[in-house]
């Protein structure tokens, strides 16, 4: 596994593509409404890159089993739907649950963060889902500190949502991101080894931890569009991410301005 450590000046471009990410998801949340289609939220997001000066990190991304290339700029997922939505005509509803994951490439490197917003009116069972969804990242990253492993993130956003009577994702997984939107390592979301194992974090690594979780049983499968994924048991699912710098202290967030 070659793990890329960025240099400052790395890191600082990342930052750059980092806020641009944080901009588009602020647009999109202020938009977030029953009525409005997809396709307008993709529109949003598009006119949001290039007023920042950067691209969709995810259009015509080359995809696996034959899926061929990625047509939207963001991914769009609702309720049942975990990853990978195609942005369309579909209209959002009062009560739905929207993920959205935006990745922008600004100066030769990428940043990527997701959202799971509540449209309107939401159940209670579905707002501890989503908010479940938000902490477990955040217990996860009291340990992405430099010295501790890789997989004791992974163990901490499992256990929280094994606490919460929820399911984690376990076909998909968070990634090393920078000249590339995907780098090594991959970064599960549950303890996939035995504990204190998996790679030292050092500072200067960048990572997209993206915990993926699902009301109901973690299985999931591909729509015929080879992108969309979705529960296998028709539950809902909620995604959280950003992309995270590796310091010398405390892990920056690099998609999460306050």
């Amino acid at each position: 596994m070659s793990i890329i450590l960025k240099t400052e000046s790395q890191a600082t471009l990342m930052r750059e593509a980092g806020r641009v990410v944080f901009s588009v998801h602020e647009a999109l949340r202020k938009e977030i409404q029953p009525g409005i289609t997809t396709r307008d939220l993709e529109r949003i997001s598009v006119e949001c890159l290039k007023e920042h000066g950067a691209v969709s990190s995810f259009f015509e991304y080359e995809g696996s089993f034959g899926a061929g290339l990625y047509p939207g700029h963001i991914c769009i997922s609702i309720n049942e739907e975990v990853i990978h939505g195609i942005p369309g005509l579909r209209k959002l509803c009062d009560g739905d649950i929207v993920s959205i994951d935006v990745g922008a490439y600004k100066n030769g490197f990428h940043s990527d963060a997701a959202r799971t917003y509540i449209v309107g009116n939401a159940g209670d069972e579905d707002k501890k889902l989503v908010k479940a969804t938000e902490t477990c990242f955040f217990k996860g990253l009291e340990f992405a500190k430099a010295g501790n492993r890789l997989y004791d993130i992974s163990e901490a956003i499992h256990a929280h949502i094994k606490a919460e009577g929820f399911s984690i994702v376990r076909d998909f997984v968070g990634h090393g991101i920078g000249k590339d939107l995907h780098e090594a390592p991959e970064i599960p979301n549950y303890l996939p080894i035995g504990r204190g194992r998996g790679p030292r974090l050092a500072p200067g690594m960048t990572l997209a931890i993206e915990p993926m979780v699902n009301a109901g049983r973690h299985a999931v499968e591909i729509l015929p569009d080879l992108w969309t994924v979705v529960t296998k048991d028709g539950s809902k699912s909620a995604h959280y991410e950003n992309t995270v710098l590796i310091t010398d202290g405390e892990p920056e967030i690099l998609t999460l301005l306050n």
